[in-house]
């Protein structure tokens, strides 16, 4: 029963954290990361040459357990800390959590919003997972790192990193140029959200206010903190990432057509 209150980090966590990039913290987020890995090869080669809709059931599978984790870490810290505005800090703003509204568009859209949303979970999923599991400094150096802080974002973010290595290797992902633009469409609608959020509640997600720990530090100490430069510089980032991954892409595919 202390071992669950204590999860739940109600009335204070007892525990100390132990620390960003300890081993606990690295041993965590790297047995998340092979069992995402592994779940990710064995189903997408098994799937690959079924038909769409039994391609798809992986995803939409992906989207309901996304959506229910999320959903758990944005109300736990309202009951369990009894803090009712608690759900402000937990919402899904940040660049990872952009994959709770595209997963379940890549399952369940039709037409060219699935194919936009498959092309973009593919992209992101897998660098959020990264992003969100071993780079996150704002989280691992607060929380013990079996706490619900941690365990939940660990979760959600490696079911994104699978729907993103899943979609790769079934062979969902279409990369049409056409679809490009609203990749862009979806980062930019985020931002604005998120900086307007951050503004209301002086918080900082997608952080576009400062680094936290993350890698974002090195752009905001690079502009020396500046308010209007740094958040520029982490949009132009996300646009200059889409970019590039569609330049790799279309580099991959026509060294594999030669090959052929």
């Amino acid at each position: 029963m202390n071992f669950v209150k204590d999860f739940w980090g109600i009335g204070g966590y007892v525990r100390e954290p132990e620390g960003y990039m300890s081993w606990q913290h690295l041993t965590f987020v790297s047995s998340l990361m092979v069992v995402m890995i592994a779940a990710a090869v064995i189903l997408g080669c098994k799937n690959r040459k079924k038909a769409p809709e039994r391609r798809n059931l992986a995803l939409q599978v992906s989207a309901v357990l996304v959506l229910f984790f999320k959903l758990v870490e944005i109300v736990a810290p309202c009951f369990f800390n009894n803090d009712p505005m608690g759900w402000t800090t937990s919402l899904p703003l940040f660049l990872c959590d952009i994959q709770m509204i595209t997963v379940p568009l890549a399952a369940f859209a039709r037409g060219r919003m699935k194919e936009a949303s498959l092309d973009f979970v593919a992209m992101f999923g897998m660098l959020g997972a990264i992003f969100g599991t071993y780079c996150a400094g704002q989280n691992y150096a607060c929380y013990p790192v079996i706490s619900y802080n941690n365990v939940l974002s660990g979760i959600t973010h490696t079911i994104s990193g699978f729907a993103s290595l899943y979609i790769i290797i079934a062979g969902l992902s279409s990369m049409k140029r056409r679809n490009i633009w609203i990749s862009f469409a979806i980062v930019m609608g985020f931002c604005v959200a998120a900086y307007i959020a951050n503004i209301i509640i002086d918080y900082n997600y997608m952080f576009l206010m400062r680094g936290d720990g993350t890698p974002y530090d090195i752009v905001y100490n690079l502009v020396n903190g500046s308010k209007i430069l740094y958040p520029i510089l982490v949009v132009a980032l996300f646009f200059a990432y889409i970019v590039v991954f569609y330049l790799m892409y279309y580099v991959l595919m026509k060294k594999a057509s030669k090959t052929k």
